[in-house]
C-alpha cells in the first residue's frame, strides 16, 4: 500500500476556511442524469481531499463550507459546488 502524507492546517474562526491546491489541478462538475459527476485529474483529486480533510477536522466549526465555481476552481462550464460541515 502506498503512503501519502498530506499536510492540513488547522481550522482559525476568523479565517473560515482555508483552500490547499495543487499545482496543475483540473476539477470539473456537471449535472448528468440527476446525477452529480464529479471529475478531476490528479492533483485536482489530491486537492479535493484536502478540502475535505480540513472540514473533517474536530476543530472547524459546523457550518464551515467552501464555495466551488469556474471563478475560482472548476473547469468552465461546470456547475456549482457547495460543500459544507454539519
Amino acid at each position: 500500500m502506498a503512503e501519502l502524507k498530506i499536510n492540513i492546517p488547522e481550522y482559525a474562526k476568523e479565517r473560515g476556511a482555508v483552500s490547499i491546491w495543487e499545482d496543475g489541478f483540473i476539477i470539473k462538475s456537471e449535472v448528468l442524469n440527476d446525477q452529480i459527476m464529479i471529475s478531476a485529474n490528479h492533483a485536482g483529486l489530491i486537492s479535493l481531499a484536502k478540502q475535505l480533510l480540513f472540514l473533517a477536522h474536530a476543530e472547524t466549526s459546523p457550518g464551515c463550507h467552501y464555495h466551488l465555481d469556474e471563478r475560482n476552481s472548476l473547469e468552465s462550464g461546470s456547475k456549482e459546488i457547495v460543500i459544507s460541515k454539519i
